[in-house]
Protein backbone atom coordinates (compact mmCIF):
# COMPACT_ATOMS: atom_id res chain seq x y z
CA UNK A 1 0.00 0.00 0.00
CA UNK A 2 1.43 3.68 -0.73
CA UNK A 3 0.33 6.19 1.41
CA UNK A 4 1.07 9.93 1.32
CA UNK A 5 2.79 11.80 4.31
CA UNK A 6 2.89 15.48 3.90
CA UNK A 7 5.14 15.25 0.39
CA UNK A 8 6.68 11.35 0.51
CA UNK A 9 5.17 8.67 -0.58
CA UNK A 10 6.22 5.64 1.17
CA UNK A 11 5.52 2.23 0.19
CA UNK A 12 3.98 0.63 3.19
CA UNK A 13 3.85 -3.16 1.57
CA UNK A 14 7.84 -3.09 1.63
CA UNK A 15 9.49 -4.43 4.73
CA UNK A 16 6.99 -3.81 7.49
CA UNK A 17 8.03 -0.44 9.64
CA UNK A 18 7.35 -2.38 12.26
CA UNK A 19 8.25 -5.33 14.66
CA UNK A 20 5.54 -7.93 15.28
CA UNK A 21 6.46 -7.06 18.70
CA UNK A 22 5.66 -3.40 18.56
CA UNK A 23 2.67 -3.96 16.37
CA UNK A 24 0.95 -6.08 19.25
CA UNK A 25 2.03 -3.44 21.83
CA UNK A 26 0.29 -0.50 19.32
CA UNK A 27 -2.81 -2.56 18.93
CA UNK A 28 -4.68 -1.00 21.70
CA UNK A 29 -4.10 2.55 20.25
CA UNK A 30 -6.85 3.81 18.55
CA UNK A 31 -7.19 6.54 15.81
CA UNK A 32 -7.22 9.63 17.87
CA UNK A 33 -4.25 8.56 19.51
CA UNK A 34 -2.19 8.17 16.54
CA UNK A 35 -3.53 11.31 15.86
CA UNK A 36 -2.38 13.15 18.74
CA UNK A 37 1.41 11.37 18.26
CA UNK A 38 1.58 12.48 14.72
CA UNK A 39 0.80 16.18 15.83
CA UNK A 40 2.90 15.75 18.84
CA UNK A 41 5.72 14.56 16.19
CA UNK A 42 5.27 17.01 13.41
CA UNK A 43 5.29 20.24 16.40
CA UNK A 44 8.76 19.01 17.29
CA UNK A 45 9.87 18.60 13.51
CA UNK A 46 7.67 19.64 10.93
CA UNK A 47 10.19 18.31 8.62
CA UNK A 48 9.91 15.29 10.13
CA UNK A 49 9.15 13.42 7.16
CA UNK A 50 11.92 14.21 5.25
CA UNK A 51 14.42 14.49 8.82
CA UNK A 52 13.13 10.57 9.93
CA UNK A 53 11.51 8.99 7.40
CA UNK A 54 11.77 5.62 9.56
CA UNK A 55 9.78 7.68 12.50
CA UNK A 56 7.28 8.86 9.75
CA UNK A 57 6.73 5.43 7.71
CA UNK A 58 6.38 4.21 10.92
CA UNK A 59 3.55 7.12 11.93
CA UNK A 60 2.04 6.27 7.99
CA UNK A 61 1.64 2.44 9.26
CA UNK A 62 -0.11 3.20 12.35
CA UNK A 63 -2.59 5.65 10.02
CA UNK A 64 -3.21 3.41 7.56
CA UNK A 65 -3.66 0.31 10.29
CA UNK A 66 -6.20 2.38 12.35
CA UNK A 67 -8.09 3.38 9.42
CA UNK A 68 -7.16 1.71 6.46
CA UNK A 69 -9.49 3.88 4.43
CA UNK A 70 -6.70 6.70 4.41
CA UNK A 71 -4.17 6.62 2.21
CA UNK A 72 -2.79 10.72 2.73
CA UNK A 73 -2.20 12.12 5.78
CA UNK A 74 -1.00 15.63 5.92
CA UNK A 75 0.47 17.49 9.34
CA UNK A 76 0.89 21.01 8.68
CA UNK A 77 3.19 23.16 11.57
CA UNK A 78 3.69 26.36 12.15
CA UNK A 79 6.75 26.09 13.16
CA UNK A 80 9.58 23.72 15.29
CA UNK A 81 8.99 23.02 18.67
CA UNK A 82 5.36 24.36 18.53
CA UNK A 83 2.98 23.51 20.20
CA UNK A 84 0.95 20.25 19.11
CA UNK A 85 -2.61 22.05 19.47
CA UNK A 86 -1.24 23.89 16.38
CA UNK A 87 -0.70 21.18 13.87
CA UNK A 88 -3.44 21.11 11.59
CA UNK A 89 -4.26 17.34 10.66
CA UNK A 90 -5.91 16.40 7.17
CA UNK A 91 -6.18 12.95 6.19
CA UNK A 92 -7.55 11.61 2.83
CA UNK A 93 -8.51 8.79 0.57
CA UNK A 94 -6.43 9.12 -2.98
CA UNK A 95 -7.27 7.11 -5.79
CA UNK A 96 -4.90 4.68 -6.87
CA UNK A 97 -3.85 6.25 -10.11
CA UNK A 98 -3.17 9.99 -7.95
CA UNK A 99 -0.80 8.31 -5.55
CA UNK A 100 0.70 6.39 -8.40
CA UNK A 101 1.88 9.15 -9.95
CA UNK A 102 2.74 11.26 -6.70
CA UNK A 103 5.28 8.01 -6.07
CA UNK A 104 6.57 8.61 -10.09
CA UNK A 105 7.70 12.06 -8.98
CA UNK A 106 9.95 10.53 -6.44
CA UNK A 107 12.39 12.97 -5.24
CA UNK A 108 11.52 15.94 -7.19
CA UNK A 109 7.60 15.56 -5.54
CA UNK A 110 7.97 18.18 -3.15
CA UNK A 111 5.11 20.57 -0.99
CA UNK A 112 4.18 22.60 -3.43
CA UNK A 113 3.76 20.02 -5.99
CA UNK A 114 1.70 17.49 -3.43
CA UNK A 115 -0.32 20.74 -2.13
CA UNK A 116 -1.22 21.10 -5.87
CA UNK A 117 -2.42 17.73 -6.50
CA UNK A 118 -3.93 16.50 -2.98
CA UNK A 119 -4.88 19.17 -0.09
CA UNK A 120 -5.33 22.98 -2.15
CA UNK A 121 -3.99 24.48 1.01
CA UNK A 122 -2.19 27.44 -1.31
CA UNK A 123 -4.97 27.80 -3.34
CA UNK A 124 -6.46 31.50 -3.64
Amino acid sequence: MLFLLNDVVFDLDEACPVTPADARRFEKLDFDYVLELGCELFAEDPLMHRNDPERARRLAWLIADRSPEVNAALFAAPAAACDPDLVEPRFCALPAAVIHQLQAKGRRLNAVAADRAVWNRLAA
